[in-house]
This record gives structure tokens, sequence and C-alpha cells, in this order.
């Protein structure tokens, strides 16, 4: 597309989460030390949250990556499972063969000996769950029970949870509460700040393969800011936009006026609150014209 009018080498600005662009901003990189000072300290559940956009999935990538050789590592993107189900996906990320037909007792026996039979290999386990907020409670407190198990140093599953700050609401259940008790490590991901965001874009066009000059002027970085809230994801987004606006009108560098188009082209929380607003004003204009012609 817009590659080689600014001399790079790869898009800057995906969405996909993706290591090689890792910023280690201070949120960022504080979050990525509570995970591994946890992790090797071996407690049973790290919890980190952050709203949508802030790089929770990033994050959890660039955390595994890591580890390094000591530790087996299970990631489930999706834990919106019930318990059996979420058993038999924990079981194939370790690898672990099982019958189709295996009964809930076989399952967790099996997934013991596994257990096991790694801590015996010195490799401790951890599991990454993205998107945690959506965990049933019954699955949740599956999830504690395995995490009993243990040798006489250490727990033999440490499971990291990656969510929502409904996560939060979502743990007060009192039905897990032995749970939220041993979350002894826990971190909140912020949106990165004016100056954050500015380095933030020189890095990823660094790491993309730019050379050149300043590419976003100190206008477009104000307007990016205020625009996107120093959210990683939404800044992304509208800096790709920003670029092709720039590129499809021959120019070398982003504007004000580039991030300005961007920006009213993405849908951000305040615009989405702004349309509900508009729609809810819609609504109540009919209803009042409505019983007006009811009257």
């Amino acid at each position: 597309m817009y590659q080689a009018h600014f001399g790079l080498g790869e898009m800057p600005f995906g969405i996909t989460p993706d290591t090689s662009f890792f910023f280690t901003s201070p949120h960022s990189q504080q979050a990525l030390n509570t995970l591994l000072v946890a992790a090797r300290s071996g407690e049973g559940f790290i919890k980190i949250t952050g709203e949508v956009g802030t790089g929770k999935t990033l994050l959890c990538r660039k955390f595994m990556a890591s580890l390094g050789a000591g530790f087996v590592t299970a990631y489930i993107p999706n834990p919106y499972l019930e318990p059996r189900t979420l058993m038999l996906a924990l079981a194939d990320e370790l690898e672990l063969p099982l019958q189709r037909d295996v009964d809930q007792h076989q399952l967790l026996k099996s997934l013991t000996l596994r257990l096991m039979e790694l801590a015996r290999e010195d490799k401790q386990v951890v599991l990454c769950l993205d998107e945690a907020q959506a965990i049933p409670l019954e699955s949740l407190e599956a999830l504690r029970l395995l995490t009993n198990l243990e040798t006489e140093k250490r727990k033999l599953l440490q499971i990291v949870l990656f969510g929502q700050p409904e996560l939060n609401q979502h743990l007060q259940a009192n039905s897990i509460r032995q749970l939220a008790q041993r979350i002894t490590f826990h971190y909140h991901l912020g949106p990165l700040t004016r100056d954050d965001m500015e380095y933030y874009l020189s890095h990823r066009l660094r790491v993309a393969g730019y050379t050149g000059s300043r590419l976003f002027s100190r206008g477009a970085i104000s307007s990016l800011f205020k625009a996107s809230g120093g959210i990683p994801r939404l800044v992304n987004i509208m800096a790709n936009k920003a670029l092709m606006v720039c590129y499809g009108e021959g120019k070398q560098q982003v504007t004000k006026r580039h991030v300005g188009l961007a920006a009213s082209d993405t849908v951000t929380r305040e615009k989405r609150w702004v349309w509900w607003l508009a729609g809810l004003a819609a609504a109540a204009a009919a209803g009042g014209l409505t019983w007006a012609l009811m009257k």
C-alpha cells in the first residue's frame, strides 16, 4: 500500500499483536516485570487488567516469549467455556493425549499426572487466559482447584488472567472468594501519555524500517493523542489511516488535517456515546410525536 512511498519494510500500525513491535512504555514494562517476577516466584494466580485496546494480548504474548526454557506455557484466547471444555483445552495445550470419551475423573487425573511429570522435569507450567472477564464462575472455580496441586516448593500450575476491568467485579462473587484471595500479583494497564505516544509512534516506525525525518508533525501527534486518548489500538488504527490519506495526497509528512480525517472515520468510545445520545433523542422525539398525535 504506502510502504514504498514512506520507505517502510512493513506496515507499522497493524492491530494484530506482534511481539516485535512491543513498546516498553513505563506501563507495559512495569506490567511485564510484574508478570516475570510473579511467574518465577511460583505463585498461583496473577491478574492483569486494562481497558479495551490497551495491549493486554500483546503483553501476554511478550510475557510468554520472555519466560525462557524453564517454563511450559499454555494459552487460551477465548475462555468462555464450561469447566470440562476448559480442562480439555488445557490438556490440548499441554499436548496430553486423551480418548474422545474420557470422563471427568480420568480427565482430571490425566491433567494432574501431566503436571507432576513436567514438575519432575523441573518445568513450571503457566496458563494464560485472555479475555478472562468472560470466564464462567464455575470454570474459574475448577481452575482454582487445579492450582491446589503443588510440590513442597511451588504450585504445579500458575494461572495468569488477562481481562477488561469487568474482571474485577467478576472476581467479587462470593462463590469464588477463595480464588480472589489467591491473586497475589496484579497490574492495571493504562493508556499512553502524550510523550509516550510520540515515542510509541517512533518505535513502531523504526521497527517497520523507517529511517527518514519526522513523519508525524507535532500538530498531528497532538491531534492523534486527543482523538485516541492514548489507547494503543486506536492510535494504530488512526495512524494507519492518516498515513493512507497522506500517501493518497502524495505528501511526505502526516499533518493535523490528515489525523483529523482519520479520526473522523474511526468509531471511538466518545463517538459511540454521541451516537447513542442521538438515537435516544430521536426515540424521545418520535415518542413525543406519537403522544401528540394521540391527544
